[in-house]
């Protein structure tokens, strides 16, 4: 199958800090309407995200699980449909004890996208990974995907863009 990996906040959602409750998740513009474009095309759709606020205390891993049920909700009404979203709750050093470790999930490691990888057959030379910042890519490349910036726009436009240069054998 081919798949697009998208990272989470800054990409489907504004990064407004650590958004946990879907009063605060705020999609960006044209993110409804790339899920419905990439299902509609034949992708699927994972996500793939850390999440360090668990790690925090700011919010727990059921919270998080609570709102990327929803999100998927969201997605499903809106015509699109996420396979699968991967989380990472770690972060080195911090103060919630139960999360303070390395771990090959947390971005720029790529785990999250491995496991996609183990869990589904996924076929990496018909797919790829948004993400808004330099791990993002970084995670992609390591797990042999390519990887592009969004900085911003319509993400469906963005999504289009890629997909049609993709398939036509071109640079993006």
């Amino acid at each position: 199958m081919k798949a697009v990996f998208f990272d989470r906040d800054g990409v489907l959602n504004v990064d407004a800090g650590y958004v946990y409750k879907k009063e605060d998740f705020v999609w960006t513009e044209g993110a409804r309407e790339a899920l419905a474009w990439l299902t509609d095309a034949g992708y699927a759709v994972f996500i793939v995200t850390n999440q360090s606020g668990v790690a925090r205390g700011y919010y727990t891993e059921e919270e998080v699980r609570r709102l990327h049920d929803w999100l998927c909700a969201e997605a499903k009404a809106a015509g699109g449909a996420i396979t699968a979203v991967y989380y990472c709750p770690y972060l080195e050093g911090a103060p919630v004890k139960a999360y303070d470790r390395r771990s090959s999930w947390r971005k720029p490691e790529p785990g999250m996208i491995l496991q996609a990888f183990a869990d589904f057959d996924i076929d990496k030379a018909q797919s790829f990974l948004i993400g808004d910042s330099p791990r993002d890519l970084e995670a992609a490349r390591r797990a042999g995907l390519d990887g592009y910036l969004f900085t911003g726009g319509s993400l469906k436009d963005f999504v289009v863009h890629i997909a049609e240069e993709r398939h036509k054998g071109g640079a993006v």
